[in-house]
């Protein structure tokens, strides 16, 4: 464990080495610990947001584990951004880009450190997709453990979420429920730790790693505030020295198979359109490319893996009810069964198959069904292309049947103006709502639009109305919705054109979105760049560096060979 090949031991060994042996020592580190594997925790804990609120516990029965397998901890704390709390605000900018920030602070305090293998304890949303690429960049072992998801909220007889949260603030402008009921919503929905709890980012990324081969199988499942969740956080710590010990390094694990049987996996949850930026930000961090994994292998596995858990924000179940079913071994051996995954290793030396082969299924359990009876035929996503989207876009499926839409436009430069006037109630039926300059360049930030989308859901307008934007959707978000437009508004991308009752036809099977407006023509009159929001600091930054939606959103750069 202690050979050259291990990257500590250029910070510890030999004489010259003195001074940094002096500085571990005054840190608590006696000769005992820095003869072992120096194993990174990158923790995401804060206060501010139930989803990792609960993470500085996890990390003390990490540390056991870790110890116990034979290695010496060394933790990081790093930020997190959490949405729901940011949505519909100046706050939501800074969500995505706290994706590069979390993986690049990863990157930096193990690199920094020369540190042997990592542990990430995520929650919140980017939290999660961004261990996944600080561990693709660094390629060392890594294990990531997601803090899990909160239970239930309880109103009445309905257990509820944060989703029906912002559903109701629709529902309070709309004239159809008080003020008072709105408060009732908004005491009920959130009752602890762990993160929103139907199949919305945090669960569908979670979920995601675990098809990835990141995260062990099953204790992702495990809900925040179970009494079980100590003890997958000292499973963990032991897996990343077992890790270490066989070598086991991330891009072994993130491959195009692996990231496909992810894809599969989300698709069959009707998860959040987020995975899709994501998924391909990790590949691009992995060093794969287009050939090996793209946005259009969305569309392939999406028209062939039917939708068979029944989870919110469509379905009727939240997560922990998705584990007491079977959980993702469960959903793993459905999946396997119908042959729409691929075997596949994972962190813990056992093949997924392997893992997933015999998996337990509570009696009467009707949250995960089997292919054969799905409970839609296609799984959540489409990726289109046309008029309005040379480079793509993503169409989310999830809680409804349509697959074709046609409507005048209603374009708005931002959210906050779209917002205003859904609440005002001046969307009508058969709308497509066109949210533009909210991309990842152009917000910056990509926000999220579940302020909108819930308020349109609210409004009764659910089944009604299509919105097409170059910004993001909250996994909450449930409707026709046509989201991650590229090249967004603010690079001068076709969306940029558009204006108020412009014919736009959204037809998912023939993956095309299109308008009857001459773009090209109006392109040609010249296109002016809008004055950037933030002129300094780190969202300038960002918006300089980001890249296209439809290459992840990230701000990396790899060489080619």
């Amino acid at each position: 464990m202690t050979t050259p090949k291990s990257p500590s031991r250029t910070l510890i060994e030999g004489p010259a080495r003195a001074p940094a042996r002096a500085m571990l020592r005054a840190a608590g580190y006696d000769d005992e610990a820095m003869a072992k594997p120096l194993i990174a925790i990158l923790n995401t804990w804060s206060s501010v947001t139930p989803c990792n609120m609960h993470l500085a516990d996890l990390a003390v029965h990490a540390r056991e584990g870790i110890r116990a397998a034979g290695g010496t901890p060394v933790d990081f704390n790093t930020i997190v951004v959490t949405d729901g709390i940011s949505m519909g605000t100046e706050g939501m900018r800074a969500s995505l880009m706290s994706r590069e920030c979390v993986a690049d602070s990863a990157e930096l305090a193990v690199r920094g450190h020369c540190l042997d293998a990592v542990l990430f304890l995520v929650g919140c949303d980017k939290t999660i997709p961004a261990a996944a690429m600080a561990a693709a960049r660094l390629d060392l072992p890594s294990v990531v453990l997601y803090g899990g998801s909160i239970m239930p909220g309880r109103l009445g007889e309905k257990n509820i979420t944060i989703q029906d949260v912002f559903e109701a603030v629709g529902a309070c402008a709309a004239g159809r429920i008080s003020e008072e009921e709105l408060a009732e919503v908004e005491k009920a929905a959130c009752p602890g730790a762990g993160a929103c709890g139907g199949q919305f980012t945090a669960n569908t990324m979670a979920l995601a790693l675990t098809f990835l081969g990141l995260s062990p199988m099953g204790l992702n499942d495990i809900p925040a505030v179970d009494p079980r969740k100590t003890g997958a956080a000292r499973r963990a710590g032991e897996l990343v020295v077992e890790a270490l010990r066989e070598e086991r390094n991330a891009r072994q694990l993130i491959t195009p198979v692996s990231l496909k049987n992810a894809a599969a996996a989300v698709s069959a949850t009707a998860g959040s359109t987020n995975a899709v930026l994501h998924l391909v930000a990790i590949a691009r961090e992995a060093g794969i490319g287009p050939d090996g994994f793209s946005i259009d292998d969305f569309d392939r596995i999406s028209r062939s893996t039917p939708v068979i858990a029944d989870l919110k924000p469509g379905g009727r179940y939240m997560a922990p009810d998705m584990a007491a079913a079977g959980g993702s071994a469960l959903l793993g051996r459905r999946l396997k069964e119908a042959g729409l995954i691929k075997d596949a290793p994972t962190v813990t030396g056992d093949t997924l198959y392997a893992l997933v082969s015999d998996a337990a299924e509570t009696p009467g359990q009707d949250v995960i069904r089997s292919a054969g009876t799905p409970l839609k035929a296609r799984g959540g996503f489409g990726i289109l292309y046309g008029d309005l989207a040379p480079e793509g876009c993503v169409a989310k499926l999830a809680g409804h049947d349509r697959l074709l839409f046609s409507g005048p436009a209603r374009v708005f430069d931002g959210e906050d103006a779209c917002f205003a006037a859904v609440q005002s109630g001046q969307i009508r039926k058969g709308d497509v709502v066109v949210i533009r300059h909210e991309g990842p360049a152009g917000g910056p930030g990509m926000r999220e639009m579940l302020a909108v989308t819930a308020a349109i859901q609210g409004a009764g307008l659910g089944d009604d109305v299509a919105l097409v934007t170059d910004g993001r959707f909250s996994g909450a978000t449930h409707g026709f919705m046509v989201g991650h437009v590229a090249p967004e508004a603010a690079r001068g991308g076709p969306i940029a054109f558009l204006k108020d009752g412009d014919r736009v036809t959204i037809d998912v099977e023939r993956q095309r979105i299109d308008t009857d407006a001459d773009l090209e023509t109006r392109a040609k009159a010249g296109f002016t760049a809008p004055r950037p929001r933030y002129r300094s600091g780190a969202l300038a930054k960002y918006a300089a560096l980001v890249g296209s939606a439809s290459q992840g959103a990230t701000t990396s750069f790899p060489f080619s060979d």
